[in-house]
């Protein structure tokens, strides 16, 4: 149990840093006098780096030491992020973001292909979603200590504190054993050197790259945008705006991984496609949450956050259960690789358009509410209005995800039946 628990630990601070900054969205702003669509595109440059960088890094972690590659990972974005403490201007705060993605992207493909060698497919939905709370848990922890931090001590402190951890978790991972590949399947992995092309033959992972596509956009873009739609839409400070996202996050973030677990490996006992049909079907549940929550005018606060915290736990099922489903149809040796492959494809055709689009979509919007208002001279009160309209993108995705997802749901069986084949 302990390599699971310094595993998620470090998953946790991966997401900690990783979500950081966008607590700290409105002192940055107002500091270098920044436009949505610059703080968008500071999010999107870490996404391109990280999802470039991911596929030789999950190449890596198929055929050396898991243990040593995290390890670097850990020491370099955590080392990256206190440097955004040092910014003195725009630039800098884009070359810290972009070293952060380089160490970052190590940990999923090497974290996963690390737990799918120590538990067998029946358990693997719950401790891959154990894992996965990471993305709440490590956001919502960014968001609880950022924004007060940042109120109280400035935010150039606040990136500082985001990389203290390090110094307790990397003594942690070198105490750690690391598992034969293919140790839970209970026969030694092949040599045999994987390809691309055997990776991209597999008919559901094109369904599932295409799901992580429309949720990656989805969550970078609260992410970035969330904390400065609370300030400026319903009036709360840079504290309380980074209070209630980070409940935001923990809540609907835990209790969504939670019931990923459950559902999932109950399921998949019963119906070998199960897992992406569950998440298609939630999914399309929480669509409707998130409309609702973002439409929700100023002083509704508590609806306005009880809808967006179902709405993102609702999207936070899907790595248990895609991520299972990942694992499964893969072989062991496939699976640092297959992991890099999907990220690259869903950080560069979602996250990283996740931000920048909402971001530049939001500043038109705002525009646009300035002319229809006769004024000259761009306001809070148009930039308010341009991000809550821009953000109900985000139901109108979560809609397309579900589809994505039930089509995975139809192919998944069939490549379950080659794996066990050739296996």
């Amino acid at each position: 149990m302990l390599p699971v628990l310094v595993l998620v630990a470090i998953n946790i601070l991966n997401f900690y840093d990783r979500n950081a900054p966008g607590a700290l969205v409105e002192p940055m702003r107002k500091e270098f006098g920044l436009s949505d669509t610059q703080i968008g595109y500071m999010g999107s440059v870490f996404i391109w780096i990280y999802a470039i960088v991911g596929v030789p890094f999950g190449r890596i972690a198929d055929t050396w030491s898991r243990k040593k590659l995290l390890a670097f990972g850990v020491i370099f974005w955590t080392a990256l992020t206190a440097m955004a403490g040092l910014a003195t201007s725009y630039p800098m705060l884009l070359m810290s973001r972009m070293g952060v993605g380089i160490g970052e992207a190590v940990c999923a493909p090497t974290g996963t292909s690390w737990l799918g060698d120590l538990f067998p497919a029946a358990r693997r939905a719950r401790v891959l979603a154990l894992f996965m709370l990471g993305v709440p848990v490590g956001g919502a922890l960014g968001f609880f200590f950022s924004g007060p931090i940042a109120q109280a001590f400035g935010w150039r402190t606040a990136m500082v504190v985001a990389a203290l951890p390090a110094i307790l978790l990397v003594p942690a991972l070198f105490m750690l054993q690391e598992p034969e590949r293919g140790a839970s399947e209970g026969i030694p992995a092949s040599k045999q050197r994987v390809s691309f092309r055997d990776v991209l033959a597999i008919p559901t992972l094109w369904w599932i790259i295409a799901s992580g596509v429309f949720l990656n956009f989805n969550m970078y873009a609260i992410g970035s945008f969330l904390p400065a739609f609370l300030a400026r839409v319903h009036g709360l400070s840079v504290s309380k705006s980074g209070i209630a996202t980070g409940f935001t996050y923990l809540i609907g973030g835990v209790c969504g991984g939670v019931m990923a677990g459950y559902l999932g490996d109950r399921i998949v006992q019963k119906h070998k496609g199960g897992r992406l049909f569950i998440a298609a079907v939630i999914a399309a549940v929480g669509a409707p949450f998130a409309y609702f929550g973002i439409v929700q005018p100023a002083g509704s606060i508590v609806l306005a956050l009880a809808c967006l915290t179902v709405a993102y736990g609702a999207l936070n099922t899907y790595y248990g259960l895609v991520y299972a489903s990942i694992q499964d149809i893969v072989a062991p040796t496939q699976r640092g690789l297959t992991m890099a492959v999907y990220f690259m494809a869903m950080y560069l055709c979602g996250a990283s358009m996740g931000p920048l689009l909402t971001g530049s979509l939001s500043d038109r919007l705002a525009r646009r509410s300035m002319v229809l208002a006769g004024a000259d001279k761009m306001t809070e009160a148009f930039k308010a209005i341009g991000l809550q309209q821009a953000m109900l993108i985000i139901p109108v995705l979560s809609l397309a995800l579900a589809v994505v997802l039930y089509f995975g749901s139809r192919t998944i069986t069939r490549d379950l039946e080659r794996r066990a084949a050739a296996a």
